[in-house]
Order: C-alpha cells, then sequence, then structure tokens
C-alpha cells in the first residue's frame, strides 16, 4: 500500500472507524445500486411563464397521473383520478373547493388521505429509507414515516394505522397532512430537474420561475442567452442592462422589474417623456398578451421601449469599439446613417429609415450616450447592482448552472456546439486564444465566472462584456445565429435584411456523424449517449419533429413562451428520464390555475416514446452508481487494512 493510499485510508477510518461500521456501508452501498434509476425532468425556454412552468412541475409531465394510474388502474374511474391529480398539484385550492361545495370534509379527507398515502409509499419505494426520512416535512416527519411504512394489510397494524389517520382529522390537521403529502409525492416522482436554458424574457414571471427552482431539492441549470444577458445586467453592464430593459418593454413586461426586483424605472420614465413626448414611436409597438396587459400604459411603454433601443445601440457599439477582437463592426449601424436622406447603409446597400427621429444623436459622435441618458443609465446601473433579489437569482444561476453539463450519458445545452459549413468543430477565439468543442465551452464559461467573481477590476470587466458576447455573438455556443438584427427589425422594412442565419450546427445535427463527433468531444458514449438541445423553438405545426437523428438528439424548445406558440403550434416540449427510458411530452397550452381546480383540468400532453431500454436501469448505471461504486472499493480496501493489521480498528 502507498503512502499516498495509507494517508487517505487513515483520514476514511475517521468516518467508518471499525471492521463493522465499513462492513455496514459497503452493504448499504451495494443495496442502493440495486434500486432502480431514479426519474428525470427536463425543461428549457421557460421564458418567464410562471404558472404554465409551476404546472409541468407539479405534474412531472405526466409522471404523477402515470403514478396514479399505476397505483389505481381500473379500481377508479378517469374522474376520480384527475381529481386526486388535481389535489397533488394544489392542494389548498382544491380543499377550499371541495368545503364549499358542502361535502362531508370528515369523510372526504379520509379517503383522500389514504389515496395519497398509496400513491406517496409507490412513489418513494425506489428511494432508501434514509432519503426518504430526509425528505420529510419536519412537521409531520414522524406520522407519513409511519403511514407510508406500515404494513396496513396485517390485521394487528390496521386499527393503528386508521387510529393516526382519524386523529389527524379529529384535531384539524387534515389540510396540512394533504399538502405534506402532495408536495412529497411531487417530489418523489421526479427526483431531479434540468432546466435547460432561458429563464428569463418575454414572460411575466421569470423572477416567480427562479424562486421556485431555488426551493427546488435538486435541480441544475444551463444558461441560456437570455438568461446569461440577465447576469450581465446584475454585474453592472450598461448594455446588458440596456438589452434587459428594451426586452421588458417589448413585451410589456416592466413590472417584472418594478415589482419583481424593486428597481426604479421613474428616471426612465420622466426621460422617455420628455424625449420622445410628441414621437408616436410606430416602429416600437409592443408585443403584449390580451386580458394581461392595461393597454393604457402602451403610450408609455412604447416611448421606453425606443429610448432603450436608442441607448442599447449606443452602448453596444461602445463595447463592439472596445473589443476589435468581437469583429462585431457590422453591427454599427448609427454612423450609417443619413437621417436627411432617411436611408441607412448595410452591408453596402441603403435602406429607408422607418423612423428618422433620434433627438438625442450626436452626428459626430452617434455613440455618446447624451447627459440625460447617462444619468439615467448610471440609476439604472445602480438599481441592478444594488437590488439584492436580482442578485440572489444570479448567484443561483452561477452555482447551479453552467454552459453545458454531462449527467448520466447525456450532454445537456443552450444553443449549438459551433460549427463550420463542413460539420466539423468551428475554432473560436476567447481571449486571445483559440478553443473549439468542449475546451471553447470550458474556456468561456471561466471568463464568464469571473465576471462576478474575480476581484481584479480588469477581469471582471472584461467578463462582464463577455457575458453580452455570449448573448449575441455568433460563436456564442448559446446564440447560434450569424447576427443579431435587432437594429434591421426597428427601422428596415426590407425582410432580407432581418435574416439572422443560423449556425451550421443545425445543418448537420440530424446526422449520426455529427452527433457521435459532438459525444466523443464531451467524453461520453456515443452508443448510448445523447444529445439534450434548448433554444430554438420547433415548429410543430408545420409537421417538424424535436426527435433527431433517431433519438440520439431530442430538441425540447417548443414555444413554453406564449410569444412562440402562434409559431410552434403547441407549448413546449419537456422530456423525462426515468428507469424504463426516455418520454416526450408536447403540451397544450396551460389554462388556469383556477379551471385546473375547479374542473380538473390538466395541461393535456401527447406523450411519445423516445427509448424504451431491454433492461430496466438501475442507480448501478447511473453517475451516482459510478461514484457509489468507486467509494466500495476504496471502503473495501480500509476492510482489508483493519482485517490485515494495516490500520488499526477504533472500537
Amino acid at each position: 500500500m502507498g503512502v499516498e493510499k495509507e494517508h487517505y485510508l487513515r483520514i476514511l477510518s475517521k468516518q467508518f472507524p471499525n471492521v463493522a461500521t465499513t462492513a455496514t456501508e459497503i452493504i448499504n452501498l451495494q443495496s442502493i445500486l440495486s434500486l432502480p434509476k431514479a426519474t428525470e425532468h427536463y425543461l428549457s425556454d421557460i421564458h418567464g411563464e410562471h404558472e404554465q412552468f409551476a404546472h409541468v412541475l407539479k405534474n412531472g409531465s405526466g409522471a404523477v397521473k402515470r403514478k396514479i394510474d399505476e397505483e389505481f388502474g381500473n379500481i377508479l374511474s378517469e374522474k376520480e383520478k384527475q381529481d386526486l391529480a388535481t389535489l397533488i398539484y394544489y392542494p389548498k385550492e382544491r380543499i377550499s373547493l371541495i368545503r364549499d361545495s358542502g361535502e362531508n370534509m370528515d369523510d372526504w379527507y379520509a379517503v383522500m388521505i389514504n389515496r395519497l398515502i398509496q400513491v406517496c409509499k409507490a412513489a418513494a419505494s425506489k428511494y432508501t429509507r434514509s432519503k426518504v426520512r430526509k425528505a420529510l416535512p419536519k412537521d409531520f416527519a414522524y406520522v407519513i414515516e409511519e403511514l407510508i411504512t406500515g404494513r396496513r394489510d396485517y390485521s394487528d397494524q390496521e386499527a393503528y394505522f386508521n387510529e393516526i389517520i382519524h386523529t389527524v382529522i379529529r384535531i384539524g390537521k387534515a389540510p396540512e397532512l394533504i399538502e405534506a403529502l402532495s408536495a412529497l409525492i411531487s417530489r418523489f416522482v421526479v427526483d431531479h430537474l434540468h432546466i435547460v436554458g432561458d429563464i428569463y424574457d418575454r414572460g411575466p414571471g421569470p423572477h416567480i420561475c427562479m424562486d421556485v427552482l431555488m426551493n427546488h431539492h435538486n435541480v441544475d441549470i444551463q444558461w441560456g442567452n437570455h438568461d446569461v444577458v440577465w447576469m450581465g445586467a446584475a454585474t453592472g453592464n450598461m448594455a446588458c442592462i440596456a438589452t434587459v430593459l428594451r426586452f421588458s418593454a417589448r413585451y410589456g413586461n416592466l413590472d417584472i422589474l418594478e415589482d419583481g426586483y424593486g428597481i426604479n424605472l421613474l428616471p426612465l420614465f420622466k426621460f422617455a417623456m420628455d424625449t420622445y413626448r410628441d414621437d408616436p414611436c410606430e416602429c416600437f409597438k409592443l408585443h403584449y398578451r390580451e386580458g394581461e396587459y392595461d393597454i393604457s400604459n402602451a403610450m408609455f411603454d412604447r416611448k421606453m421601449h425606443k429610448a432603450m433601443a436608442v441607448i442599447q445601440f449606443k452602448v453596444e457599439g461602445q463595447l463592439i469599439k472596445r473589443h476589435s477582437e468581437f469583429h462585431m463592426e457590422d453591427r454599427l449601424l448609427l454612423d450609417k446613417m443619413n437621417l436627411e436622406k432617411g436611408v441607412v447603409n448595410v452591408g453596402g446597400k441603403e435602406y429607408a429609415l422607418l423612423d428618422t427621429n433620434f433627438p438625442t444623436l450626436n452626428p459626430d459622435d452617434p455613440y455618446a450616450l447624451s447627459k440625460e441618458e447617462a444619468e439615467v443609465m448610471e440609476k439604472l446601473k445602480t438599481g441592478f447592482v444594488k437590488c439584492e433579489k436580482l442578485q440572489e437569482h444570479v448567484r443561483f444561476l452561477y452555482s447551479k448552472g453552467g454552459l453545458y453539463k454531462t449527467y448520466n450519458n447525456n450532454l445537456m445545452f443552450h444553443g449549438c456546439v459551433p460549427l463550420n459549413d463542413d460539420g466539423r468543430l468551428k475554432e473560436v477565439e476567447i481571449c486571445g486564444k483559440k478553443y473549439k468543442g468542449k475546451q471553447l465551452y470550458d474556456a468561456l464559461e471561466q471568463v464568464l465566472r469571473k465576471a462576478y467573481y474575480s476581484v481584479d477590476k480588469e477581469e471582471r470587466e472584461n467578463g462582464a462584456d463577455m457575458l453580452w458576447y455570449t448573448w449575441c455573438h455568433a460563436n456564442s455556443p448559446v446564440f447560434g445565429k450569424d447576427k443579431m438584427a435587432t437594429f434591421e427589425r426597428y427601422f428596415i422594412a426590407e425582410k432580407e435584411t432581418h435574416e439572422e442565419k443560423k449556425n451550421p450546427y443545425y445543418d448537420w445535427y440530424d446526422k449520426d456523424e455529427t452527433v457521435s463527433m459532438i459525444l466523443e468531444e464531451f467524453g461520453l458514449d456515443i452508443k448510448e449517449g445523447r444529445i439534450i438541445n434548448g433554444h430554438v423553438p420547433v415548429e410543430a405545426k408545420k409537421g417538424e419533429l424535436p426527435v433527431k437523428c433517431g433519438g440520439r438528439l431530442i430538441v425540447i424548445d417548443g414555444g413554453f413562451s406564449k410569444a412562440y406558440q402562434p409559431k410552434t403550434g403547441i407549448a413546449g416540449y419537456t422530456l423525462t428520464y426515468n428507469s424504463y427510458g426516455f418520454l416526450l411530452a408536447a403540451h397544450e397550452p396551460f389554462e388556469s390555475v383556477e379551471k385546473a381546480v375547479e374542473k380538473g383540468s390538466d395541461i393535456h400532453s401527447d406523450t411519445v416514446l423516445v427509448q424504451h431500454v431491454e433492461r430496466r436501469k438501475t442507480v448501478a448505471d447511473t453517475d451516482i452508481g459510478k461514484d457509489i461504486k468507486a467509494t466500495i472499493a476504496e471502503l473495501e480496501e480500509l476492510l482489508s487494512a483493519y482485517r490485515t493489521g494495516r490500520i488499526a480498528e477504533n472500537v
């Protein structure tokens, strides 16, 4: 035994001080390997749709309903099973509705608690008792453990079992117990949640989504381009702040900033009203949702929308000039405008401008902020940097997130792996060095983390600029287009200028050789591995399929955002991966919590079996299983060291 190995075993012996404790742990870990693989749940491109997001989490993309079907089959009617599912999703609301209906509550509580216990017991069966115990809510830990581990089918325990339930009802604690059991079922049905990018923008509640994620028991996040621009705004980067504000104004969601994050927008409001008072801002119409937006605010929001767009083009121009290595000179368009002629030169061709009112533009220095614009931006910067809730959310994105993740032989990322036209990995320059494939992701992520954590001011500022780069650069893995044609879409009518050409990745990602190359690049088994991809909506209504390359690559952005649903025809794809294989769910739009509670309506989901394994997967087949096997090997070495006298027991 080498010196290092002996040193490690002696450290391990402090945790397992003798033969008995070591052997017990080996037995425990070995038995865990035989348990069924826990269920993973993949969601992408949530875009602030907090109600639909919360509902999909609660129902586990149909996993809760499937568990109910497994347990009750034909014993319960479809309505009874749906009512039980609704109770699990919304226990408080459902109890209130039943109470108002005049139902005998004691009888109803008794029936529902028994059904919930049965579902909870089944959902918990794939975990160790230790893991189940750790998940139990403090207030009901003893009661629930007795109810889900007891043997009611034994006659001498039936009275004990029934008495627990009757006592809970008698002392008025049934609603709380039902809530606790419902939360446990949702937790046990899905063990691990993967968010494959874009929590922010478009929808009204990204901050609510973030609060939900921060309370989730087991989650990881692959950053999307809409996430990194908010991360950049939290660092105080002007270009990112302007982008976030423009997007929020465009979708009628400035409430996210004012009410959700408490950022004062009054200086922006005053500036926009003064500067664009007589401007109808026709190019800056809003993409609001009927019935969810106060139309009386539209005129004010359009003016703030334009104010932030102009500021954005200016501060982006300053950033592009600071970083000649970005090679984004084609995005410098303010100095290509001739306002007297009413035209702009794009790519060597003149186009008529749809708007020529730019009162803050200095012809001699078009990318300079006016005094008033600079004052507004400084106040907004302070608001973003000092916002405790935003900083808390961004720290969570950093701690739980990254540009990609490999887990259980699956590669998850938002966007694309940059490729050349010939399908080979593209070399991209990051901070003076060239990288491709996995090295590109790792190098870029390291720079992005410095934006938030580096103690060096220059590194922080460069990292913040790189967050903006990651939001919109042609070589950004999470963007994947040749440009972001924001200016053209606002000010030029010709559609040819609006085109944003996708990275060649999207021409190659349905080919076996490409998927194999990418999986191998990230160290995964090319036979068993899969790519799970977000970012570009799948246009289901045009017949596009989310399953590519024979199931080796799955795109799960299907239009969670209501803004995309007219284009996609559905309300998002989600994916679950359990011990039997992969299930892809295509969701219809979620109506409301009220309708779900009152009518028992769920999101209708068409579920497709992507893969069914020949042998049910166990913990031994997972990444956790690999770690457990390594630990068992080390413990067996320690056990041998005890038995041969190389290390003395502490008894």
